[in-house]
């Protein structure tokens, strides 16, 4: 599979910059195989230690800080060979070594001619406590899902990845691209971006295979959950979890602890839900009071939406059956867009540095799904499951925020099209996001000046 945080990790290794990566990612997410694959492809050879296959390598950490002395204890215990700027050292499943973690500083600042990449599940729990992290000493990578890009890439359908790359100016797409895209992201909704499961539809066509392959993750995310080192968390964590598609099944998706539980209070829950947001298993997105910056001092930290890592993982805790494919528009509507809306945050994620929010107004109501920070500027983002669209709360954010508001932008089933300031983004394009924004920008740019030049010739 071709996975494009590749062009990250050379560019790391190429950087005068470099220090040992954490690679971050859920459970099942690729972590190791990125890796592994990296350093076939650039690396004369690749040294990799295993902590939960072998924990008796983690006693190589325990007795020294002497980084020569680690690397040769390990190259005699495994029969691994380790040079410095040909191998790639990957340090795997280091969640539950605290003095692995530690021992970056002492590779970063005794020993920088060694390329060293270590990945685990669950990484962000374990960086969020103080005892074991370098501050200042590693580079963080984050791996998510496959993009509906990457997807395209292990469907065999490079041309359709390679034409969306093409796409300069802001036109509708011809119907001979536009629809096999329409159908092809109808198959994304129902396998996510999980390698396993992409990997089940992509090479064997097997349905059932997919399933469960995702329901397999599933239960491997759930069997973490107790791994809480406070035991009273695991069932509140598990609840929260098993509500998400009862969450963003109704027509506010504000998350409310009573979906959770009858009677539930945020101060009994709120540990449990966080643990959820540091193993990134869930994205935590907070609702803004206005289009300011920095954004996250317009938080109001009382109202936020909860998503899921992954669009098939959220549809298969749904429950809800693959043949939803063949029934039209039937997988993007299905339970008030949560879906469709999943994947757009997901997507977005991936390629903007700040968390998008969203804003809501209670009375009268009105809700744009996101707000997204491009460089300085805030954008409002609305998400419409089907075609044909009308978008009364952009509309009604831009009457409230004119001068903060240089673009609007919709993702829906209609066609790529600026129409004044609203750009329309078809739902498969929703990876090129940023650089269609970059566009829309350039066009609105040029057609003021040609609308002033007119009226200067006037």
């Amino acid at each position: 599979m071709e996975r494009l945080i590749l062009k990250k990790l050379l560019n790391w290794k190429n950087s005068p910059y470099r220090k040992p990566l954490i690679l971050k990612g859920v459970r099942q997410v690729g972590k190791t195989w990125i890796l592994k694959e990296f350093g076939k492809r650039y690396y004369e050879n690749t040294a990799y230690f295993n902590f939960d296959e072998n924990e008796e390598y983690k006693q190589f950490f325990e007795t020294t800080k002497d980084v020569d002395r680690i690397l040769q204890n390990l190259m005699l215990a495994s029969g691994q060979k380790i040079m410095p700027e040909k191998t790639l050292i990957i340090f795997d499943e280091v969640q539950d070594c605290p003095k692995v973690i530690n021992a970056m500083k002492y590779f970063c600042e005794n020993a920088p001619q060694y390329h060293i990449a270590c990945a685990g599940s669950l990484l962000g729990i374990a960086l969020a406590k103080p005892s074991s992290f370098p501050v200042g000493k590693v580079n963080f990578m984050q791996i998510d899902p496959m993009t509906f890009t990457e997807f395209l890439f292990a469907n065999g359908d490079e041309n359709l990845a390679k034409y969306l790359e093409t796409i300069k100016t802001i036109e509708p797409i011809p119907d001979a691209f536009f629809n096999p895209l329409y159908e092809k992201l109808k198959m994304y909704y129902v396998t996510g971006g999980m390698p396993e499961s992409v990997k089940m539809w992509t090479e064997a066509r097997d349905v059932d295979a997919m399933q469960e392959a995702l329901l397999g993750i599933i239960d491997a995310y759930e069997r973490d959950f107790a791994k809480h080192p406070n035991v009273s968390e695991f069932p509140k964590i598990s609840m929260i979890w098993k509500s998400i598609p009862s969450q963003l099944a109704r027509e506010n998706k504000k998350f409310i602890y009573k979906v959770v539980k009858e009677g539930a209070r945020a101060r009994e829950y709120e540990n449990a839900l966080q643990w959820l947001v540091d193993a990134r298993l869930v994205h935590k997105i907070y609702c803004s009071t206005a289009p300011g910056l920095p954004i996250a001092a317009y938080d109001d930290l009382s109202a936020f939406k909860i998503y899921l890592v992954d669009v098939g993982v959220l549809r298969r805790l749904a429950q809800l059956a693959p043949t939803a494919f063949k029934e039209g528009n039937r997988l993007f509507t299905e339970f008030k867009g949560a879906l469709t809306e999943n994947y757009v945050l997901q997507t977005l994620i991936t390629q903007f540095e700040v968390t998008p929010r969203y804003w809501k107004q209670t009375n009268p109501p009105y809700e744009v799904d996101f707000l997204i920070q491009r460089e300085n500027d805030i954008f409002p983002v609305e998400v419409k499951s089907e075609a044909n669209t009308t978008s009364r709360s952009l509309k009604k954010f831009k009457e409230l925020f004119p001068d903060q508001v240089k673009l609007r932008i919709r993702f829906s089933l209609d066609n790529l099209k600026l129409d004044a300031d609203v750009l329309n983004i078809p739902l498969f394009m929703a990876d090129q996001t940023d650089r269609l924004i970059g566009i829309a920008l350039e066009q609105k740019k040029e057609q003021t000046k040609e609308h002033q030049d007119i009226q200067n010739i006037g």
